[in-house]
């Protein structure tokens, strides 16, 4: 599947949420959010016979934080989905750390060949970033609207994830390990 599809799979649920909610109500757009969330999971699966890992992970938070939204009539739940999310991802991250294990090279390390103290450097920026992530989200959701908060939800943390991204360049350069030459050598 190529990146484009791959980033329209991920991202169109969350486009949708925005736009329904705009353009009717949370709740609403909550349940858009829930199926738009499943049709891209099987969509994904049909397409490439896999569903990646993260947005297999997302997409069982929306179901259930979205369910729950839905099912209590209570909005409280999607709204501290990205919190408990951003939470779970730093908690794991640093687990792995004090296990002496480096899960975001697992999830990673086809996409990016590093030394493992760049994976380490790496591994803590992500769950502090993570942490902030959850910390910012609960200062929007408790202190400004719905709407407020929905926009920033799609307008806000996207952007802020891939600028954060975007500055880690520098760390997987530094600490990339050179490519394998193709073949063995010669005896």
């Amino acid at each position: 599947m190529n990146q484009l599809a791959k980033l329209a799979l991920e991202m169109g649920p969350l486009i949708l949420f925005f736009a329904v909610n705009a353009t009717t109500n949370l709740m609403t757009a909550t349940a858009v959010f829930v199926v738009a969330t499943v049709v891209s999971l099987i969509t994904s699966f049909l397409v490439a016979r896999t569903i990646p890992v993260m947005p297999l992970i997302g997409g069982v938070f929306v179901i259930v934080f979205g369910g729950l939204t839905l099912y209590l009539d209570n909005d409280l739940f999607i709204k501290i989905k990205p919190t408990i999310v951003n939470l779970l991802f730093a908690a794991i991250l640093f687990g792995g750390l004090m296990a002496g294990k480096l899960f975001l090279k697992l999830v990673l390390e086809s996409a990016f060949k590093a030394t493992d103290e760049g994976w380490r450097i790496l591994t803590w920026r992500w769950s502090i970033f993570f942490i902030v992530l959850a910390v910012i989200n609960e200062i929007v959701w408790r202190n400004f609207s719905t709407d407020t908060w929905v926009a920033f939800k799609v307008w806000g943390i996207m952007p802020m994830t891939m600028v954060f991204g975007m500055a880690q360049v520098p760390i997987l350069m530094k600490h990339q390990l050179p490519e394998e030459e193709g073949g063995s050598p010669a005896a």
